[in-house]
């Protein structure tokens, strides 16, 4: 759905800077290595059932029409599940501002035509982006986490007063290209996992290989909070 692919990241689902880093940007031997990191982060993360999420894309990123989202996921609400927020995007042309709500696979979006919500055809709003997918199990972040390619702890940072382990890889084009449609070549992505508990993501950002050197960062926080999403009046 057009909507679907035009809100994600994950997450980006799924920072800040440094301690214990390397000097040469390579895996640090004192920190826990980024394999084991990434296959608790993701065993964890496909059980997440609801979040919180952010999405900024920073720089032009060809195929991607959203600038920037936050709102609540969760995967109840229809066979993709549901999501609520606000939403920077390009859609039919034009530059828009406003709410969005996905949920019993409908799309409706504020700002198009007024103040309310016109709902939308779901194929369309999927082919722009899909914020459920962060959540999905097998198109999102925890696929991702599971997919990456060598993996390697660089840091500990403090993301939004969380303690991290900075890990980064590589994956695949047909393993991000959910959560960052228009990605045609594989991409860097680095993760910040939590130092606690079973290292559920807390950041995601993908640097996408165009000119401008343009990423798309994910945020995941107020993991598995009740959320409840209903169709707008």
């Amino acid at each position: 759905m057009v909507m679907r692919r035009i809100l994600v990241a994950s997450l980006a689902l799924v920072a800040a800077v440094s301690t214990a880093c390397s000097d040469d940007g390579g895996e640090d031997s004192s920190l826990p290595g980024g394999g084991e990191l990434m296959s608790d982060a993701a065993a964890a993360t496909a059980k997440i059932t609801s979040a919180h999420f952010t999405l900024t894309v920073n720089g032009e990123v060809p195929g991607l029409n959203v600038q920037s989202a936050e709102g609540d996921l969760t995967r109840e609400g229809g066979g993709a599940g549901a999501a609520k927020g606000t939403v920077k995007m390009t859609l039919m042309g034009n530059l828009i501002e406003g709410e969005f709500v996905i949920v019993d696979d409908k799309a409706y979006i504020q700002g198009l035509t007024g103040d309310g919500f016109q709902e939308l055809d779901a194929s369309l709003v999927a082919n722009l982006y899909d914020p459920a997918a962060i959540l999905d199990p097998e198109r999102g972040i925890a696929n991702v986490l599971k997919e990456v390619r060598d993996p390697r702890t660089e840091a500990t940072e403090e993301v939004d007063g969380v303690d991290t382990y900075r890990v980064k890889g590589r994956a695949a084009k047909d393993v991000i290209a959910d959560l960052v449609p228009g990605v045609s070549s594989d991409v860097d992505i680095t993760f910040w996992l939590r130092k606690d508990g079973d290292h559920q993501p807390v950041k995601a950002s993908v640097a996408v290989p165009v000119d401008g050197d343009p990423t798309v960062d994910v945020t995941l926080s107020d993991v598995d909070k009740p959320v409840e999403i209903t169709a707008p009046d």
